[in-house]
């Protein structure tokens, strides 16, 4: 199966764990601006799944997990989506009770995937959408959904997050990794309880990022055994254009006029008051149908 994953660390792992248990393909990239995609994403289209992402467009399956529901209504494109927070039925509304962890996560949940007993592969899998700073900061919440997500040995990846113990090792072993690899961070707004420790994310740029990539599956390859993906042959970056607007403006439009309106191809509610989403133009074509 073709996946295009996020442009991110998040996605990269999303994309090593599809690879080694279901044989899946990486064909491309997208930023929420940008999509890199390969002459394998545009011979096998209608196949694709976008991973760790919410896309709009029917014809398109997404995994992801962020909310996607204004007032209750869910756009049609993402009646092909598997996202937590839809089958929640979590809203706008309901902030504080949306999906904690990551798409990884959710994931490991879905196929009831193992973890090695190796140190550095938990806090990898931890560090993925900031889980392990969520898990200290909204245990309750973390907590709830771990119930939801029943049949899983949760309390083996969770265990001693909630100490200065764990704090240390992510500060001492993990980040000192991530931080030497050379590609663009950013720094999150969650804090951890013990170190004070700043949540650090990976941001990958496809165009000249291939080394950065090449080591994060290589810690990935050594510490969790899985077997990476080959990396796409980028033949083609289709540029769209990234906008945020306040989500009382969508609610006032209607959710589906202002879908139409922008013509846009991704969105995601971050906040209680932020509605941020990317168009690709006016073009009717499907993106990868667009000709460059």
């Amino acid at each position: 199966m073709p996946m295009i994953i996020s442009a991110s660390y998040d996605g990269l792992l999303c994309s090593a764990l599809l690879k080694h248990h279901l044989d899946w393909d990486l064909v491309g990239y997208y930023n929420h601006e940008s999509l890199w995609i390969s002459g394998e994403a545009i011979n096998k289209k209608k196949d694709i799944i976008w991973v760790d992402l919410n896309i709009l467009p029917k014809e398109g399956k997404a995994i992801g997990g962020h909310i996607v529901s204004v007032d209750g209504y869910i756009p049609k494109g993402f009646e092909t989506s598997c996202n937590p927070n839809i089958l929640a039925d979590l809203t706008a509304n309901s902030f504080k009770s949306k999906f904690p962890f990551s798409t990884l996560i959710f994931l490991l949940w879905l196929y009831d995937i193992k973890i090695n007993n190796d140190k550095i592969a938990k806090l990898l899998i931890l560090n993925t959408d900031a889980t392990w700073l969520k898990y200290q900061n909204y245990t309750e919440n973390c907590n709830e959904w771990i119930e939801k997500l029943s049949n899983y040995n949760f309390e083996k990846l969770f265990k001693n997050v909630n100490s200065k113990t764990f704090d240390d090792e992510i500060d001492k072993i993990l980040y000192p990794t991530l931080l030497s690899i050379n590609s663009m961070k950013e720094f999150g707004k969650l804090k951890s309880k013990f170190l004070n420790i700043v949540n650090k994310e990976l941001i990958i740029n496809p165009d000249w990022d291939e080394d950065s990539i090449m080591r994060i599956f290589e810690l990935i390859s050594n510490h969790l055994n899985w077997h990476v993906p080959n990396l796409p042959k980028i033949t083609r970056r289709i540029d769209g254009l990234k906008n945020k607007c306040s989500l009382t403006r969508v609610k006032e439009k209607g959710i589906n006029n202002f879908i139409k309106e922008k013509n846009i191809f991704s969105y995601a509610i971050t906040n209680p008051k932020q509605f941020s989403y990317t168009s690709f133009g006016n073009n009717k074509k499907r993106v990868l149908d667009a000709k460059p």
